[in-house]
């Protein structure tokens, strides 16, 4: 699959998202194509002398969160197909940003969604670090996981910061449940307090230790 034809897949499911979300079916893989898309808006618009502005995301600055972003969605070009962490070996380690970090992430899209879009692929079996989960158990994950870097990006490069809200309502439950088994690991920070009236954005933020 091109790029051409892989941006056109994705925005063929964004296409289809009033009739999705009317019907209350919005699927795993759907929701991280969405994701995807969202952010790869987000890094289009990122000048060449950004890349190294630093970021919510603490120890990374945005080429960074980028280099771990197009990790993680080649990382699912691989383990969507029941390979194991030994299998892919080290073929992803280092920087994978290259001299054009937007084109870089592009392409890794293009493999994600191709892999999402897999038949099959949300009922596969996924060897990940920390254990075995179906495809959609990984999608879930990386959907949220792309959704907060996707904003750590865009607030690190002075962009518009505010989230698709129809990605922010399915992805605080998400966050929720893998905040509370992951925290105690290390993976998230601290939880944020936030007022009773704060918005989801907010406090879908505040899960993951970040503020608006």
């Amino acid at each position: 699959m091109g790029t051409a034809a892989a941006n056109v897949a994705v925005k063929l499911m964004v296409a289809r998202r009033g009739q999705l979300y009317r019907e209350g079916v919005v699927s795993e893989d759907q929701l991280y194509a969405r994701a995807l898309l969202s952010t790869l808006v987000i890094v289009e618009h990122v000048s060449r002398d950004q890349w190294h502005a630093s970021t919510p995301c603490a120890e990374w600055d945005a080429k960074q969160v980028l280099n771990h972003l197009i990790g993680e969605n080649l990382w699912a070009g691989e383990l969507l197909q029941g390979k194991t962490i030994d299998e892919v070996g080290t073929t992803l380690d280092g920087d994978l940003t290259g001299d054009d970090p937007a084109a870089a992430y592009r392409r890794s899209v293009e493999v994600a969604v191709q892999a999402v879009q897999a038949p099959g692929a949300m009922e596969a079996t996924c060897h990940l670090s920390f254990g075995d989960y179906s495809g959609a158990d990984y999608a879930r994950q990386l959907f949220m996981d792309t959704l907060i870097h996707g904003w750590d990006i865009a607030k690190g490069t002075g962009q518009q910061a505010r989230m698709d809200p129809e990605l922010v309502a399915p992805c605080l439950p998400i966050a929720d449940e893998l905040t509370r088994t992951f925290r105690a690991a290390g993976v998230f920070g601290d939880e944020l307090p936030v007022a009773d009236a704060a918005d989801p954005q907010t406090r879908l933020l505040a899960l993951v230790g970040r503020r608006v």
